[in-house]
């Protein structure tokens, strides 16, 4: 079985963890997903800061950079829908009523504007922590916060998919983590959850997040 790669470009150490931990134990023997953390600002001496999501021309520079690697088989994208910049393509004028249907319109304006064969976007919708949502009784035990499964459990049936946990900065699937537990810090909590839950049951509650994984699985 020959050796591939694929980088994922992702928005920080959570995603990292979770692309390392969750993600390639579930890929095809062979297939290697290597995960970057966007380098916020890079620097002569050739540090760079990492973390976050900075606007369109700094991600856009490093998937050009990492296409330029002509050993990587593919460059895929691991960034929250919620809070992108708006000047990413499509992004100020998103095509749908769905939010579902929004974030794929600016998926595919993404891969326009790039026009390669070896990169394809993927926007969490709406951010990494609906995942989390599949399993309310999992995030419970994360935090050992057991009386808390039916306030999670009411949030999660109240929409038809985790990955519709509205995205207002009060509402959006991080904001109601914390109000319920203020100490709610993603890098520590976040893979460590997303773990426990599996990644088959995240494909069964999160449709989008299915179709990348399934388009994953196929390199």
């Amino acid at each position: 079985m020959s050796w591939r790669k694929a980088f994922v470009l992702v928005e920080g150490q959570t995603e990292e963890g979770f692309v390392k931990k969750v993600l390639q134990p579930v890929m095809p023997v062979g297939l290697h997903l290597l995960p970057v953390i966007i380098a916020t600002k890079r620097v002569n001496a050739g540090g760079k800061f990492k973390g976050g999501v900075p606007k369109y021309p700094k991600v856009r520079g490093e998937v050009m950079r990492l296409l330029n690697d002509s050993g990587a088989l593919m460059v895929t994208t691991m960034l929250d829908y919620y809070a992108l910049p708006e000047s990413f393509p499509g992004r100020q004028s998103p095509v749908g009523t769905t939010a579902a249907e929004k974030v794929d319109h600016v998926e595919k304006s993404w891969e326009a504007e790039i026009n390669h064969n070896r990169f394809s976007a993927y926007l969490s919708l709406h951010e990494f922590e609906a995942l989390l949502f599949s399993e309310p009784g999992e995030i419970a035990d994360g935090f050992a916060r057991p009386e808390l499964v039916g306030k999670l459990q009411s949030i999660r049936n109240g929409f038809r998919s985790p990955e519709e946990i509205n995205d207002h900065p009060d509402t959006a699937p991080s904001a109601r983590l914390r109000h319920l537990y203020p100490r709610y810090s993603k890098p520590f909590f976040g893979a460590l959850i997303a773990g426990w839950i599996g990644i088959e049951r995240m494909c069964a509650e999160c449709a989008h997040f299915a179709g990348w994984v399934n388009w994953l699985k196929t390199l």
